[in-house]
């Protein structure tokens, strides 16, 4: 595509502003004449070839066109008869630079803003800008409508007309119907009537189509009066506060695509989602805050880049009163509809407005996704990613998962709430629901071989950090390489209970018989396991069963910080009590000395307690240890008998997660 321009005119009615130079070098603001706006608009739209029409001061205007070192191919034209003749002898001379292509024709004092022009590109058919809502103007052009298309354009129509701009995008063969009668025209001496003459006589086969521009700034100049009020029309839309949110960690042409889009409608300031709000809906991210930031501060036309601290806009939008907000069209449905929802309502507030554009399902995009998301699960990545959640967040969850499906459960479940994004941010290997789904009793008789391969699971379909149940950790001896081999598999963090023999389930407390470790003892088990591990990443968690074994919250806190003291990266407290209340007393007591150390929580009894209750406390985890397993099993056994009392499967239907979920739920790759 390529555009014309007609700038062959005297432009008389300016009075001494043209005396020394043609009309569209008359400057509209103090960085733009009413031709350097338009070229950088059409550049803007990568529209790089242009043909312009010269007469009056022609040497002038090309030497100015070449001086603004636009990227834009021009084609003078001269109009040796410019001062005896309209623009129709302008395209005339121009004709044969015009039989190749689509165009944009535009006459040389109209200013418009981008979203006009970006109206009239995105169109289907030939079209031209008209305005329903400006009143019909007595001198100047009007569009007649018939059964949607435009029949008449000129001065002298009144009924059943628009308001029309001279600003036109034709289809290449709409265009040579229009310009064989413009040739038709000169050839015959008719040289000082509107191009749109030669239309009118051709409307039934060149189909133009009118695009309503309604309010938006499109104008002609062509009295000092006129240049006063447009330029006032500039000065608004310069002013003009465009806000999109960004999260991404990495820039893509689709994202330069719709920030330039972004950048015509006004002054464009990014917000860019903290780690922890991406962390929140998303995953995390590869890329801190601080490095996300600079990528979209480097982007030429990006005005400002601030922190947008939430997944809801609400804050930000009354803080910042954009007139635009901009975003794909891939939030009309899903789990962030609420927040479009959200910015809408708040948008109305003051009159603000949702600019949408089609999200771009380009294949390499998702692919570059999917090397993300694979990035993201390499051991090395995953593994130090809970020390930096739990410094990021204060207070993290972790659900548990025994398999490749409950892993891809606990990676993808996103609950949307009060504007914010939950979903949990580990996975928790519990010895039990390992033995449990194995068909075996939880006394540590799977052995650690088995257990890894269900680590292999799933970290193969997974991306966030894990949390091993390690029991006892057995031997001394054997536990070093325990350490080792997760640590060398991404595992982030191992927990293992000061109790000796064998295992039997913290829950029956002293109903069966269990045997506390020494406090010496156990911390040469954990000194030893930090001596193992390679890295500052992987964590060792001492799990404290005093409480549990009823030796009181004296013990429990001579544990905790003798365990520190040995090395311990965080404390784990357990009771099997529904009241909350020694819990919460032990942490208090061990805040007071210790503020920093990780504590961990599993709530399985005490389970009336909040995330954010915890979290006030002084708690750092919260593992939802077992409830995967307690909700899949009844809700399995409950469809075999189901199925044996009916001899069918129908009734089981309802109980069914329909077959293309559970294929969107597993990734192809």
């Amino acid at each position: 595509m390529k555009a014309i321009i007609l700038n062959s005119g005297v432009g008389q009615r300016m009075g001494a502003i043209t005396d020394t130079q043609p009309k569209c070098m008359t400057e509209i603001s103090s960085d733009n004449t009413i031709l350097s706006r338009q070229l950088k608009n059409l550049v803007s739209f990568d529209i790089d070839e242009v043909v312009m029409t010269t007469g009056y001061y022609n040497s002038v205007l090309e030497e100015y066109c070449e001086g603004l070192h636009l990227p834009i191919k021009f084609t003078f034209v001269n109009n040796p008869l410019y001062d005896k003749t309209n623009y129709i002898y302008s395209i005339y001379c121009a004709r044969e630079h015009l039989k190749d292509d689509d165009i944009i024709l535009l006459h040389g004092d109209v200013v418009f803003e981008p979203l006009v022009l970006e109206a009239i590109l995105e169109s289907k058919h030939s079209c031209m800008a008209v305005s329903s809502t400006q009143p019909l103007p007595e001198k100047d052009f009007k569009a007649v409508i018939e059964k949607g298309r435009i029949s008449k354009v000129g001065v002298n129509f009144f009924e059943n007309a628009m308001a029309a701009q001279p600003l036109y995008k034709i289809k290449h063969e709409d265009w040579l119907i229009w310009l064989e009668n413009i040739e038709r025209f000169c050839n015959e001496g008719r040289r000082n009537c509107y191009a749109e003459d030669a239309f009118n006589e051709v409307s039934d086969r060149c189909k133009i189509y009118p695009v309503d521009i309604k309010e938006m700034l499109c104008a002609e100049i062509d009295t000092p009066q006129d240049l006063k009020t447009v330029s006032a029309r500039v000065k608004e839309v310069n002013k003009r506060r465009v806000y999109m949110c960004c999260s991404t960690d990495f820039i893509h042409s689709g994202h330069i695509a719709i920030i330039r889009k972004a950048c015509r409608l006004g002054r464009l300031t990014i917000g860019v989602l903290s780690d922890e709000a991406v962390a929140s809906y998303k995953r995390f991210p590869l890329i801190p805050f601080d490095e996300r930031k600079r990528l979209f501060e480097n982007i030429a036309g990006v005005d400002k880049v601030v922190e947008q601290q939430k997944l809801s806009y609400t804050d930000i939008l009354r803080t910042l009163k954009p007139d635009y907000v901009v975003h794909g069209d891939d939030w009309v449905s899903g789990f962030q509809k609420p927040i479009r929802e959200e910015v809408i309502t708040v948008l109305d507030e003051y009159g603000g407005r949702l600019v949408e554009y089609p999200y771009s399902n380009n294949p390499k995009y998702k692919q570059m996704d999917a090397l993300q998301r694979a990035e993201l699960a390499m051991p090395d990545l995953r593994r130090g990613r809970l020390r930096k959640l739990i410094d990021m967040k204060g207070l993290i969850t972790a659900i548990e998962a025994h398999s490749g499906i409950t892993g891809l459960i606990a990676e993808k479940t996103t609950v949307l709430q009060d504007g914010k994004t939950y979903q949990f941010d580990a996975m928790w290997l519990s010895s039990l629901c390992d033995s449990t789904a194995k068909g075996k009793p939880d006394i540590e008789v799977v052995d650690m071989t088995s257990r890894f391969r269900t680590i292999d699971d799933i970290m193969e379909v997974t991306t966030k950090p894990i949390i091993f149940d390690g029991d006892t950790g057995g031997q001394t001896e054997h536990f070093v390489y325990t350490v080792r081999s997760l640590e060398r598999m991404g595992v982030s963090m191992i927990i293992i209970e000061d109790k000796i023999g064998l295992k039997k389930n913290s829950l029956f407390g002293t109903e069966v018989k269990q045997e506390q470790d020494t406090i010496e003892h156990f911390c040469e088990k954990i000194k030893a396991g930090k001596k193992a591990q390679k890295t500052k990443d992987f964590m060792i968690c001492a799990r404290i069963e005093s409480l549990i074994l009823e030796k009181g919250m004296d013990d429990a806190l001579e544990r905790a910080f003798a365990f520190v003291e040995a090395g311990a990266d965080a404390i784990m407290i357990h009771s099997r009590k529904k009241d909350p209340a020694e819990i919460f007393e032990f942490v208090t007591k061990f805040r007071a000395t210790d503020s920093t150390t990780p504590v961990v929580v599993v709530p399985t009894s005490f389970n009336t307690v909040t995330e954010d209750e915890f979290k006030a406390c002084g708690v750092n985890v919260v593992i939802y240890a077992n409830h995967l397993t307690r909700t899949g099993f009844p809700a399995m056994q409950n469809a075999a008998r189901t199925i044996l009392e009916h001899h069918r499967a129908k009734e089981c239907d309802e109980m069914c997660m329909p077959i293309k979920e559970i294929i969107n739920l597993i990734p192809e790759e």
